[in-house]
């Protein structure tokens, strides 16, 4: 038996990586598929696990056990899918690639995958790609993004991954550390980790004209290693996020600024929807609290959003 980390899965197939040896093609047995069938994949990229050789599989390795997850990031893919998605497991950081535009990110997106993100303990370094393509208009708002996010607590970062700009600072904060990136289609992932480390050569591609949409260019998720030093989980492009394993009354414990002024509300179990002597309502009105994070909390808790974007 050997223990090693899963570096890449299909969804059938996993790449495992054990010390000092060649990443070995795994498959699991069967009643891991029985364990959660709520989950699209019971198996993800950075998952630690034991596995055997099986000469009856022609040198293939079995997944016989999943060892315990530090964390993991997961989600629900839309609405009406009772389906979830862990994206990675034990990892110490999440980069989320924002565009204003070329497609556009959000806030509601942003966060939803902040508010899982920070239900498991995950810190997520925000970042704005595509700098090079905007105008005045768009700067505007990616400033005020920016000011928002600070404020609360968040690092985020302005780069163009086309141009390389700014890209030192990316490369220090992942330096020896496991990062999931993660954002939409088109949003210049695979091109960020490509600049970033070019023997890797992944795939990229341009976003539709005429939707101003992504095209899936990581067709599965796979963890590289970077020369620097640490390693990057390269995820499918997201087109929406829905969370999963969150009760509606803990939510708010997960948007930071809105769990620090409920501290003062005049009910302890209230929900800063309609109820009085709300600290957090009070705190959007006078422009404490951004309400672009007020109206994520809402629709979130609400169940509005349909397609989680």
């Amino acid at each position: 038996m050997k223990k090693g980390v899963v570096i890449k899965s299909t969804g059938s197939q996993y790449l495992v990586q054990s010390e000092n040896e060649a990443p070995l093609t795994c498959k699991i047995k069967g009643k891991f598929r029985l364990e959660d069938l709520q989950s699209t994949n019971p198996v993800a990229v950075g998952d630690c696990v034991m596995f055997h050789i099986d000469d009856q599989m022609e040198g293939e390795g079995v997944i016989t056990e999943i060892l315990e997850r530090k964390n993991y990031i997961i989600r629900r893919s839309t609405n009406l899918s009772k389906q979830t998605q862990i994206l990675a497991a034990n990892i110490d950081q999440a980069l989320l690639l924002a565009t204003v535009n070329f497609p556009v990110t959000t806030t509601v997106f942003i966060d939803r995958f902040i508010a899982s993100a920070e239900a498991y303990n995950i810190p997520v370094i925000l970042v704005f790609n595509k700098v090079d393509r905007y105008d005045y208009r768009h700067f505007h708002e990616m400033e005020n993004l920016m000011e928002v996010y600070n404020k609360i607590g968040y690092q985020t970062i302005s780069i163009s991954a086309k141009k390389q700009e700014s890209l030192d600072d990316i490369k220090t904060l992942l330096e020896n550390r496991v990062t999931l990136i993660a954002g939409h289609s088109g949003a210049g992932k695979s091109t960020l980790v490509n600049r970033l480390e070019p023997g890797l050569k992944l795939k990229t591609a341009d976003i539709s004209a005429a939707h101003n949409t992504g095209k899936h260019t990581t067709t599965f998720a796979e963890m590289h290693p970077f020369s620097f030093g640490g390693y990057v989980i390269d995820t499918p492009g997201i087109g929406g996020f829905g969370l999963v394993g969150i009760a509606k009354e803990e939510l708010y414990h997960y948007f930071k600024e809105i769990f620090a002024a409920s501290k003062n509300c005049r009910f302890h179990n209230c929900t800063h929807l309609r109820e009085p002597g709300c600290a957090v309502k009070a705190a959007v009105d006078g422009g404490e609290i951004a309400y672009s994070r007020y109206a994520s909390y809402i629709s979130i808790l609400m169940n509005k959003d349909e397609k989680y974007r």
